[in-house]
């Protein structure tokens, strides 16, 4: 392979290729279109990347200067292609790479900027792709390669009309690669429509339960995350953990936190260099430092001695990074823990991303005080019969005389735990949260509940907004779960949604505080000022007084 990549996934930490990787460079897939089957978890992204690298480079070190792309990639939602971007990003990185993402709910202006700037390779979700094609904001004519990843759930989601728009407009003598966890007779027609003669691979064995990791989902009150994070590593005996967040900011806010309460911790993010991750993970491997606090950056490539437990403490939007994340732990014949910190009010997306990534959870408290307290009676007696047992020199046996007749044996014991004992941070007490709570019916308004609390979002028709990105993005800003938001309409430049009148306040409050990873949406009432409802289309509002406002 290029030289550039080689030495990308080297300081990556790749030391062999999985089995998708393997099978996707033997000799026999040289320029031939290929169908490949692969579960989630299993490196695919890698793969297909190092599978173009033929037709994106042609022999040469690096890339040429970007101009129009050479390599399309499709993914199904926003998430992963974002993920695809990053992933492309650092592998093609040395070879002078410039990947480029369009996706919904992002501002396509800026995307098209992006796209006037040239890219070498352009990964998007099949909507806002086809939209581009269409306005001409894309090129197709110099494609080399398009690549569709996760397939079968492409047309799972109804997008088999943007797939064909976009494998139409790509240039007949181009590469096709079809990526799918199955392969039904639906990716079959797929294929036979827009490959030619292609080589089928079926990686196995990969995807699914790692049987050195035990899984566990421990529920915590929604503003107890960071309180139960304390607990779980104070519990562990694992000498390494790595604790997940979903954003640069999440990092920084909980490795302060930890290493405020006596942790010794090191943050991973995006914004750091290739030198300063190096540092950070030095230090982990000679034991100055025994917690990282990472994105999911840090997801892949990452081989630590003895990392025994995985935090999720914010939960990943696909399983596919779950699995990457779990996969850290529970390496070369070793077992690991990955605990996935779940708040209440987010049960059912856990469950939903559990049963996606084919991973079976116990669902636990988190470890209380009284627990770790009792773990740690019992560490320090352990650490102090193993002090007592190593030969003491005989200065010490006469300092330690001296106190003895002093103090008396027993005081000399107290004296010994507490020292022991004061680099421990300490425990958390947290909020009683039902293992187990009972299941609310969904959300509906009937004619004796009152009419839900509308409000609007800045995204609409006209920035190609789906209830299936909106949905998710409105639970996580709001803190609500599904069954708590009502009807969603999508208009022109905005979308207009109802959220279950006992929630609305608490919706509102968490809704208006600045989202890092969306903060070009705003949510706001619809009224502007207060909750009261909006009426439904084709009815004149009632003249009653103004309600409370929304808190």
């Amino acid at each position: 392979m290029p030289e550039a990549l080689l030495r990308a996934l080297t300081e990556r930490g790749y030391a062999e290729p999985t089995a998708v990787q393997s099978a996707v460079l033997e000799p026999e897939t040289a320029g031939r279109d290929l169908l490949v089957s692969a579960q989630t978890g299993s490196g695919k992204t890698v793969a297909f990347g190092l599978a173009i690298a033929p037709q994106l480079m042609e022999g040469q070190e690096r890339l040429p200067q970007a101009a129009a792309p050479l390599a399309l990639v499709v993914a199904p939602t926003r998430e992963l292609a974002l993920q695809v971007k990053a992933e492309l990003s650092w592998l093609y990185a040395q070879a002078g790479g410039r990947v480029v993402s369009c996706v919904g709910g992002m501002d396509p202006l800026a995307e098209r900027r992006a796209l006037s700037q040239g890219a070498h390779v352009v990964v998007g979700t099949p909507g806002r792709l086809r939209d581009h094609l269409e306005r001409g904001n894309l090129r197709p004519d110099s494609l080399r390669a398009v690549v569709l990843d996760e397939a079968d759930e492409m047309l799972d989601l109804g997008f088999r009309e943007e797939l064909e728009a976009i494998l139409g407009a790509a240039p007949a003598e181009r590469r096709t690669l079809l990526f799918s966890a199955t392969v039904p007779r639906e990716i079959e027609r797929l294929a036979q429509s827009f490959q030619t003669d292609a080589l089928r691979i079926e990686a196995k064995g990969e995807g699914g339960q790692h049987g050195d990791i035990e899984h566990r989902a421990v529920l915590v009150a929604p503003h107890g995350i960071e309180r139960a994070v304390v607990n779980l590593l104070r519990e562990s005996d694992s000498p390494r953990a790595i604790v997940f967040c979903s954003t640069r900011a999440a990092v920084a806010r909980l490795h302060t936190n930890l290493t405020e309460r006596g942790f010794s911790a090191v943050a991973i993010s995006g914004e750091l260099s290739q030198t300063e991750r190096s540092r950070a993970l030095q230090g982990l491997r000679d034991g100055r430092a025994q917690v990282c606090v990472a994105t999911d950056v840090a997801a892949r490539g990452i081989d630590l001695p003895d990392l025994g437990l995985v935090i999720h403490a914010e939960l990943p939007k696909e399983p596919e990074v779950m699995l990457h994340r779990s996969g850290r732990t529970g390496r070369a014949g070793r077992k690991g823990v990955s605990v996935l910190v779940v708040p209440v009010n987010r049960r059912r997306m856990a469950e939903r991303l559990l049963m996606g990534a084919r991973v079976q959870a116990e669902w636990v408290s988190p470890p209380s005080a009284e627990t770790i307290r009792a773990r740690d009676a019992e560490r320090l007696a352990a650490q102090a019969e193993a002090l007592l047992a190593e030969e003491a020199e005989v200065e010490d046996r006469d300092v330690a005389r001296e106190l003895a007749a002093r103090h008396g044996a027993e005081a000399l014991a107290a004296v010994l735990v507490k020292v022991l004992r004061a680099p421990l941070p300490a425990p958390e007490e947290l909020a009683s949260v039902d293992a187990a709570p009972a299941r609310r019916p969904a959300y509906e308004r009937t004619g004796g509940e009152a009419e839900g609390v509308w409000f609007r979002i800045n995204v609409g028709r006209d920035n190609r907004a789906d209830p299936r990105w909106i949905l998710p993005m409105l639970c996580r800003r709001g803190q609500v779960r599904r069954d708590e938001i009502g009807r969603i309409r999508i208009m022109g430049r905005e979308t207009q949604f109802e959220v279950a009148p006992a929630v609305a306040g608490r919706f509102a409050a968490a809704a208006r505080r600045p989202d890092a990873e969306e903060p070009h949406i705003r949510v706001e009432p619809v009224t502007g000022g207060g909750g009261r409802a909006m009426p439904p289309p084709g009815r004149a509002p009632r003249r009653e007084a103004p309600r409370a406002r929304i808190a």
